[in-house]
C-alpha cells in the first residue's frame, strides 16, 4: 500500500531506508577520500526519521550559524538533499583542499564557497548513485546551492516545499575519521511521497 506521509512508514521501511544510507555513507566517504587525496573512515551512520525542529537541535539549534548545501533531484525521483556543515568539517576540508585556516564566517571568499559547493556535489552525488544503482531509477541532480546561515533559517526551505507532506525527514549523521580529527556531517533527505514510493515498490516494498 503506497504511503501518504513520512509519518505512515513501517519499521520495515525505515531498515530499508537505513540500509541506502548505509550504502551512501560508505560512497560518500569513498568520494571524499578521493577529493581529498588521503584514506578516510567513517562509522556507522545514524538515519533517523525526526521533525524539523529536532534537525536544527542536532546541528547546535536553530540560531546557529552552519553551512548548508542544497541539492534539487529531479528525473524518476523528485526531492532535495540538504548538507549541514558546521564550522569545524566545513573549515577542516577546506585546510586541506586550499592549505588556509578559516577561523570564522566572515573569512570566506568566493572560492572557499565554491569548494564547499564541490564538496555537497560530490557527498550528495555519492548518495544519489546508491539510490539508482539499488533500484535502477534514473535520478537528476541540480547545481547546488551554498548559503550560510541559521540553522532554522535554512530549514525553512524544505519545510515550506515539503511540509505538506509530513512533518518528519530523513537524517544522516555521519561521522568521518582519519582526518585531523574527526567530524560530524549531518544531510537530510526528502523525496516527494510519489517518489519514496516508487523506490520503495522497486526494492520490493510496494
Amino acid at each position: 500500500m503506497s504511503q501518504q506521509r513520512y509519518e505512515d512508514l513501517s519499521e520495515l521501511h525505515m531498515d530499508v531506508l537505513r540500509e541506502i544510507g548505509n550504502i551512501g555513507a560508505g560512497n560518500a566517504a569513498t568520494s571524499l577520500s578521493v577529493m581529498l587525496g588521503q584514506p578516510i573512515d567513517m562509522t556507522l551512520p545514524k538515519v533517523n526519521l525526526v521533525e524539523f525542529n529536532d534537525v536544527a537541535d542536532a546541528v547546535g539549534g536553530a540560531e546557529s550559524l552552519i553551512y548548508g548545501v542544497l541539492l534539487n533531484l529531479n528525473g524518476d525521483v523528485n526531492g532535495m538533499i540538504m548538507f549541514l556543515l558546521n564550522k569545524d568539517f566545513a573549515h577542516l576540508i577546506l585546510n586541506i583542499l586550499m592549505g588556509e585556516s578559516y577561523k570564522n564566517f566572515e573569512e570566506m571568499n568566493e572560492l572557499s564557497l565554491s569548494a564547499i559547493q564541490e564538496v555537497g556535489n560530490i557527498l550528495s552525488a555519492a548518495y544519489v548513485r546508491s539510490i539508482a544503482e539499488l533500484t535502477g531509477l534514473t535520478i537528476g541532480v541540480s547545481v547546488p546551492e551554498v548559503s550560510i546561515d541559521m540553522a532554522g533559517a535554512l530549514l525553512s526551505v524544505p519545510i515550506i516545499k515539503f511540509g505538506t507532506v509530513g512533518d518528519k525527514v530523513l537524517f544522516i549523521e555521519e561521522n568521518f575519521q582519519g582526518l585531523t580529527e574527526s567530524v560530524m556531517c549531518h544531510m537530510i533527505l526528502f523525496a516527494e511521497m510519489d517518489s519514496l514510493n516508487l523506490i520503495l515498490s522497486r526494492l520490493g516494498l510496494a
